[in-house]
């Protein structure tokens, strides 16, 4: 086990699932509340990088009731985040023995507290085996007497999640929608910003009995009205045809061929969302200071908070980002698609930083520069900026400013520049190089991103693909063997400070 002291005073909190969605978000949430937290997992290897130093590891697996004392030993509140694979036959089965052996364990330990996340749904109503085993879950960790806090949540909004990554997909891919009866079922669909909250804030109650709290944002909702809301901030137009049917396994196989949710994944979602979900229960209005957001403001913080993780990106870090292990088409990040490639050179960064200051207006882009003024016209003839706009200075460069058909979005002399596109394309682009110390030189990558908007986006990358990777690895060795030269571009002195 490593982490937390076992001399700190704070209540020792367990969580479980801390790999998962909506546990990876719960363990940020806790740390930067000052939690002294303990994380359960299969392998502790699976937290790399994903846990504070603070806190605490240890393996452990809710299947295998030796391996649980450990896990639950001096904690105070454990969260149960944790749901089983397999048949509906074996997810029940699993499921209840994984609750009770935990339940079982937690009331050895002295736990005082269990918090468990279940689904929203009418308990005196057919509910599908999925939901009806999350809702079993809750029962058979009540059955130890250990008190438990089970929120029962509606649809999950927010980047990442399964439910909104269905909707972005649907809706980008689709311009006409056949749906099925399920898209017009209603529902109280909850931010994941609001579902964490509750989570976070369920360590404060006082003790008492067992409760179910029945959460979901501020709107009631059908899936369908989530889709066009949806479309609406991404600027699509999208109809939806409503189909005389609801059958799962129609519903299944029709979503696994207009998103990439593999079938298993598919079947989860539709057993979520053919019932309806809505609260019945305003307890937890009354008893917690939370009032959940609407669809409006999950959707728009969803957008928001992609634009932010991927502004934190560094593609350096990510495995996929390097050539060997990439498809033809670049990798995926939320809506946008990343392209990325680099290139390792024995000098200074910032010598290899030298002929990327200086990149476009009358140096051109170093390779394929008649295609670029090809480009540059065509977004001409279709009301574009065009190519005409050059760049102020051969080798200045300052953040705001235009740079032929793009514009400066950030720059750190001998370091990292970003430009984002202004030509008319269907979506928002980006073209990023850094230079990074290392290995007794430099590394320069060199990353094109693109979010597209709709079917046309995505054609537009898909189609393109070719002749942009081809121009932007002729550019970056163009670039390198510019910076091997010790060449700056336009005759200007290598020592002159860049930004200056």
């Amino acid at each position: 086990m490593t982490g937390s002291s076992d001399e700190d005073t704070r209540p020792l909190i367990l969580l479980t699932g801390a790999t998962g969605y909506v546990g990876g978000r719960l363990l940020r949430a806790l740390e930067a509340d000052g939690r002294r937290v303990r994380c359960m997992v299969r392998g502790a290897g699976r937290l790399a990088g994903r846990a504070s130093p603070q806190t605490g590891v240890v393996e452990g697996e809710v299947l295998r009731p030796e391996s649980l004392a450990a896990a639950l030993a001096g904690v105070h509140t454990a969260y149960y985040l944790i749901h089983s694979l397999g048949s509906e036959q074996q997810l029940a089965r699993n499921d209840r023995a994984a609750a009770l052996n935990f339940a079982s364990a937690a009331c050895d330990a002295g736990v005082r507290r269990i918090v468990y996340l279940s689904g929203l749904g009418d308990p005196d109503q057919k509910l599908s085996p999925h939901l009806h085993s999350r809702q079993e879950v809750g029962r058979a960790l009540r059955l130890s007497g250990v008190e438990v806090i089970e929120f029962r949540a509606s649809i999950l909004i927010g980047s990442g999640s399964l439910s909104f990554e269905m909707v972005r997909y649907m809706v980008e891919r689709v311009p006409v929608m056949f749906a099925p009866r399920w898209v017009s079922i209603p529902a109280q669909p909850i931010s994941i910003t609001d579902l964490i909250r509750y989570l976070v804030a369920a360590l404060d109650l006082p003790p008492g009995e067992s409760r179910i709290f029945e959460i979901g944002g501020r709107d009631r909702i059908a899936y369908a009205g989530i889709l066009r809301e949806y479309a609406r901030q991404r600027g699509l137009r999208r109809a939806i045809v409503p189909l005389p049917v609801n059958t799962p396994e129609l519903s299944t196989l029709w979503l696994s061929l207009v998103t990439p949710l593999h079938l298993r994944a598919g079947r989860k979602l539709i057993d979520l969302v053919r019932h309806p979900a809505l609260v019945r229960d305003d307890a937890a209005l009354k008893v917690f200071d939370i009032r959940p957001q609407g669809i409006r403001e999950a959707i728009a913080e969803a957008l928001a908070n992609e634009d932010e993780r991927f502004a934190q990106t560094r593609w350096s870090d990510a495995r996929s980002s390097t050539d060997s292990r990439r498809g033809w088409s670049g990798v995926k990040f939320g809506s946008r698609l990343v392209d990325s490639r680099s290139v390792h050179l024995d000098i200074s960064p910032a010598r290899a930083f030298a002929p990327i200051r200086c990149i476009g207006g009358t140096t051109g882009w170093y390779y394929g520069n008649w295609l670029w003024r090809l480009r540059g016209l065509a977004d001409l003839l279709v009301g574009g900026v065009g190519m005409r706009r050059g760049r102020r200075s051969p080798w200045m460069l300052q953040v705001g400013e235009t740079l032929d058909f793009w514009r400066v979005e950030a720059f750190e002399p001998d370091r990292m520049l970003r430009l984002s596109a202004e030509m008319k394309v269907p979506g928002r682009a980006w073209l990023q190089f850094e230079v990074e110390p290392g290995g007794g030189g430099a590394t320069i990558r060199q990353t094109a991103i693109f979010d597209p908007v709709g079917l046309w986006g995505l054609l537009y990358w898909y189609l393109l693909y070719p002749i942009h990777a081809m121009m932007f690895r002729g550019m970056l060795r163009r670039i390198a063997a510019r910076a091997l030269a010790g060449e700056g571009a336009s005759g200007a002195p290598e020592s002159e400070p860049a930004g200056k």
